[in-house]
């Protein structure tokens, strides 16, 4: 599925994480698709299970997998009703960065294409 950076200074349940995150917003890990269980995915690692646990349960706490009992942890599907705590987070990340981008003299048309090539990118 994906390799983990072993040089890298974040914990390794926060690589599995962002990797997971980031299959999952480019679309290549679809809505309702199963992702590999603990224990499939801690021997294709060669990591503890509990880091992968771990790794998940921030994941189904962000809304990004749910779990079934006894068939495993599938991807969410992207519900746009709900008000998810983490978009109002992220919104404020972004006008953080968005303000110190403005500081640093970038375009504001530069930021806009690079927002619409992630939409496009996006879009199926």
């Amino acid at each position: 599925m994906f390799q983990l950076d072993f040089r890298d200074r974040r914990p390794l349940y926060e690589q599995i994480k962002e990797r997971i995150k980031t299959l999952i917003i480019s679309g290549v890990l679809k809505p309702d698709e199963r992702i590999p269980s603990v224990r499939e995915l801690a021997q294709s690692l060669t990591v503890n299970p509990n880091t992968i646990q771990k790794a998940y349960k921030d994941l189904e706490a962000e809304g990004f997998i749910y779990s079934i009992r006894a068939k495993g942890s599938f991807v969410s599907p992207l519900d746009v009703s709900v008000h998810h705590p983490r978009r109002e987070e992220l919104l404020q990340e972004l006008k953080k960065i968005a303000g110190e981008l403005m500081y640093l003299n970038v375009p504001i048309e530069q930021l806009l294409s690079i927002i619409q090539a992630i939409y496009e990118k996006r879009e199926v």
